[in-house]
């Protein structure tokens, strides 16, 4: 099969199956939900997720802007032809499943793919594609700050309630928490998304931020923004990574995604 075909199967995936992560955080906190209006808002949404596998449609009507990361082995020639060919399989797929045209292009027309792709070059072979539709509901309510060298992490704290507190329930909640600090501003952001595309269904592997995430999750969940305005869990998980930034500041970047949380991943060895 040519890579093409494999990345247009892979966007269609994207945008119409739930991540399994996703659908078991989602039963989880069904099982646990008191509230029966909230339960009855959860049952709908793991129903849409199941008539959109079994119909073969859109999770959401807002199919994103289709983001890429790559992680490319040492046996990989990554070059510009092989960028246009996955690329090709991101409109290719777009067009097939009649997803929605989400994108503006620079003469101001609606197209299907900005071509963003973020790349990692990893010790190993093989080349792993992740499609990313993300929805710009909460991608609006992303945010960032350089702290000082010296904050304290209580700080940071604040500062990602703030940014959910104010996102309120404009982003479809519930939601799924994505922080990256370090690197540069730009980088920081990236982080969170990566962080978004990480079964979060599983601890953190590091057991210093799965402690933080988990005490931060409780934080949250205490803001009482909850689901469609009725009480609730507000958040769902928190994914936290973090990689080396520079002595004199801290990038935090905060992105949200709303219960549907979307992407798909595959490994091809050539």
């Amino acid at each position: 099969m040519k890579i093409e075909e494999i990345v247009e199967k892979l966007t269609i995936k994207a945008n119409i199956n739930l991540r399994e992560d996703v659908k078991k955080i989602l039963k989880e906190a069904l099982r646990k939900e008191k509230n029966k209006r909230v339960k009855r808002i959860l049952e709908v949404i793991m129903e849409n997720a199941r008539i959109a596998l079994k119909k073969n449609i859109a999770i959401c009507q807002d199919t994103g802007l289709p983001l890429v990361f790559l992680e490319v082995g040492k046996d990989i020639n990554l070059n510009s032809s092989l960028i246009e060919k996955i690329n090709k399989g991101v409109i290719s797929g777009y067009k097939k499943a009649g997803f929605r045209k989400s994108t503006i292009d620079k003469h101001g027309k609606l197209s299907y793919t900005p071509k963003i792709f973020h790349i990692d070059f990893v010790n190993a072979k093989g080349l792993k594609i992740t499609i990313f539709p993300k929805g710009f509901g909460s991608e609006a309510k992303s945010a960032l700050k350089v702290f000082p060298p010296t904050v304290k992490k209580e700080e940071i704290d604040e500062f990602i309630i703030k940014t959910v507190k104010n996102a309120d329930i404009d982003a479809c909640p519930p939601y799924f928490i994505g922080i990256g600090i370090g690197g540069d501003s730009s980088f920081a952001l990236i982080l969170a998304k990566k962080a978004l595309c990480e079964d979060l269904s599983k601890p953190n592997k590091d057991k210093e931020l799965d402690k933080w995430e988990k005490n931060l999750m409780r934080k949250l969940n205490k803001l009482g923004i909850g689901i469609m305005e009725k009480k609730g869990s507000t958040v769902l998980a928190v994914r936290i990574k973090r990689f080396p930034t520079h002595i004199a500041g801290i990038p935090v970047g905060v992105n949200i995604s709303c219960h549907a949380l979307r992407s798909a991943t595959v490994k091809i060895n050539f």
